[in-house]
C-alpha cells in the first residue's frame, strides 16, 4: 500500500505532497513529464530571468507568501515595480494607457476616466450615469460580457474586459462565468446596484486595511531567481519522505482497501488516498472507473492552450531612429484589433531585478480560446510574426538577440457560464472521507496561490482523517 498517490507534479501537487510531509505522511508523486513544477520553469539567458510560465503571482492572496516564508525564501522575495505600472491597450494602431483608478475594470476615478482616449464619450457619459444604478440581483449565473456590458457598454466589453481577461485565462468573455471570475464585483453590484458605488464603498469601508491601500505592498510578487525558486525549495524539502515516479496514470479504480492506479510502464499502485493534481480532462480520463458521472464534469471544463515568447534585446538599439524605449509595464491588444499577440511585458520595467543593465526583454502571449493553432507553428514562423507585430505595435526597429519560446497545450482551465453549479456538484461527488481528493486550476482559481491553497486543503483533508 502506497497511502498518498499524487496524481500530477504541478504546483499544486507538490503542496499537497509538501503539506503531508509537514504533518508527517509521505506520499508518492506520479509525474508524466521529465521534471517537476508544471507551468513553473525558469531560465537564465545573458544575464536575463526568463519566465517560460507565470512570472509571479498576487501579493492580496496569502497561500504563496506563506509557503514561501515556510521554506526560508522570504529574503528572495521582489515586488512589482508599481511606480511604473502603467499597462497600455491598443486601440485605433496606438498603444492608450489604462486611465488610472481602474480597478480591473471598473472606474474609480473621474479626471482619468473624462481625459482618456481609450473610450468614447457616450461610453464614458453611461460609466458615470451607472452611478445611481439601483441593485437588481439576478438568480442564477451570466457571463461577464453581460455582466460588464450591462454596467458600462459594449466598448467596456470590447477594450477593457476582453483584453484584461484574455491576458489572465486566454478566455472570452462571453463565455467566461462572473460569478467564478469576478465574485467580488457580483457582490458589490447585487448590494449597491451601482459597481463603481459598490467598489467606492467597500474601499471605504475597507479603508487602509484594504489591499488597494496599502501603498508599500507590491501588486505582484515574485522571488529573484525566478519562480523556479519555488518549484526547487518544495522539491528538496519533501525529498526525504516523497517518492517521484516519471510515468503517467493510466486509470484509478476504487477497491475495497482504496483506490488501484495503474501506470503507463506496466506497473501498478495501491493506495488508500489520491490527490487528482493534474489536468481536469487528464482527471476525467482516469475516473471513469471511480466515478462516471465525476469523470464526465470533469472532461466539460475547458481549457485553453498558451505560449509565451521572450525576446532580449540590447538597450542601445532602441536609443538610435526608430528606436523609441518601451514605456509601463507592457500592453494588451484587443480581439478588435488583434493578429496574433494577445499582450506583452516589459520584464525589466515590472521587475528591474530579472533584466540587466543594458537589456530589455519583452515577454509575449499568444494563443488562447481564439487562437490554440499558433502552439502548432514552427520556432522560426513565431519568432518572425511576433518580431514583426512587436515591433509594430510598440513602434521600433530593434531586432532581439535570442529568443525563447514555450507552448503550453490545454494548460489553463475556463471557468465558463455555469462552473458554479458543475463546481458544486464535482464537490458533491468528493466528499472528504471519501479518500479521492481534487486540486488545481480547474476549480477555485488559476493563479499561483489558488493552486497552493487547493494543495494545502487537500494535504489538510487527509491528515485530518
Amino acid at each position: 500500500m502506497s497511502g498518498v498517490v499524487i496524481i500530477g507534479g504541478g504546483i499544486s501537487g507538490l503542496s499537497a505532497a509538501y503539506y503531508l510531509a509537514r504533518g508527517g505522511v509521505p506520499s508518492t508523486i506520479l509525474e508524466s513529464r521529465p521534471r517537476l513544477g508544471g507551468v513553473i520553469q525558469t531560465e537564465r539567458v545573458e544575464g536575463c530571468t526568463i519566465e517560460a510560465g507565470p512570472d509571479s503571482f498576487l501579493s492580496a492572496k496569502p497561500a504563496a507568501m506563506d509557503l514561501i516564508r515556510e521554506l526560508g525564501l522570504a529574503d528572495q522575495v521582489i515586488g512589482s515595480n508599481d511606480r511604473l505600472r502603467v499597462t497600455y491597450v491598443r486601440k485605433g494602431g496606438r498603444l492608450v494607457p489604462l486611465p488610472d483608478g481602474l480597478m480591473m475594470m471598473v472606474p474609480t476615478k473621474i479626471l482619468p476616466l473624462l481625459t482618456t482616449s481609450l473610450l468614447s464619450w457616450r461610453t464614458k457619459f453611461r460609466m458615470g450615469m451607472e452611478l445611481l444604478r439601483a441593485p437588481r440581483p439576478k438568480p442564477g449565473d451570466e457571463s461577464v460580457a453581460q455582466f460588464i456590458g450591462e454596467h458600462y457598454g459594449a466598448e467596456a466589453v470590447d477594450y477593457l474586459a476582453e483584453p484584461l481577461l484574455s491576458g489572465i485565462y486566454g478566455g472570452n468573455p462571453s463565455q467566461l462565468s462572473v460569478t467564478s471570475v469576478l465574485p467580488r464585483f457580483v457582490e458589490l453590484a447585487n448590494q449597491y446596484g451601482s459597481l463603481t458605488r459598490g467598489v467606492l464603498a467597500a474601499r471605504a469601508k475597507a479603508g487602509r486595511g484594504a489591499p488597494w491601500a496599502r501603498h508599500a505592498v507590491p501588486l505582484f510578487r515574485t522571488l529573484k531567481g525566478g519562480l523556479g525558486q519555488l518549484v526547487d525549495a518544495i522539491v528538496s524539502s519533501i525529498s526525504a519522505q516523497v517518492e517521484v515516479r516519471t510515468c503517467r496514470a493510466q486509470t484509478i479504480q476504487r477497491t475495497e482497501a482504496g483506490f488501484h492506479i495503474k501506470l503507463d510502464d506496466g506497473g501498478w499502485l495501491e493506495a488508500d488516498q489520491v490527490v487528482v493534481a493534474c489536468e481536469a480532462h487528464s482527471g476525467s480520463a482516469l475516473l471513469g472507473g471511480v466515478d462516471g458521472r465525476l469523470a464526465e464534469l470533469l472532461g466539460t471544463v475547458p481549457y485553453s492552450s498558451s505560449m509565451t515568447v521572450a525576446l532580449g534585446f540590447d538597450a542601445a538599439d532602441f536609443a538610435g531612429p526608430g528606436g523609441t524605449a518601451p514605456h509601463g509595464f507592457g500592453f494588451l491588444v484587443p480581439k478588435k484589433e488583434r493578429g496574433r499577440l494577445v499582450a506583452c511585458t516589459w520584464v525589466g520595467a515590472k521587475f528591474p531585478h530579472r533584466v540587466p543593465e543594458g537589456k530589455i526583454v519583452a515577454r509575449c502571449f499568444l494563443g488562447g480560446m481564439e487562437d490554440a493553432g499558433v502552439l502548432g507553428e514552427s520556432d522560426e514562423a513565431v519568432a518572425a510574426l511576433v518580431t514583426r507585430e512587436l515591433q509594430d505595435i510598440a513602434g521600433f526597429t530593434a531586432r532581439p538577440r535570442f529568443t525563447r519560446i514555450s507552448r503550453w497545450p490545454r494548460s489553463m482551465a475556463q471557468y465558463t457560464v455555469g462552473h458554479p453549479q458543475r463546481l458544486a456538484e464535482i464537490q458533491a461527488r468528493t466528499p472528504p472521507a471519501g479518500g479521492l481528493h481534487l486540486a488545481g486550476n480547474a476549480y477555485e482559481g488559476i493563479g499561483i496561490p489558488d493552486c497552493i491553497r487547493m494543495g494545502k486543503q487537500a494535504a489538510a483533508r487527509i491528515l485530518g482523517r
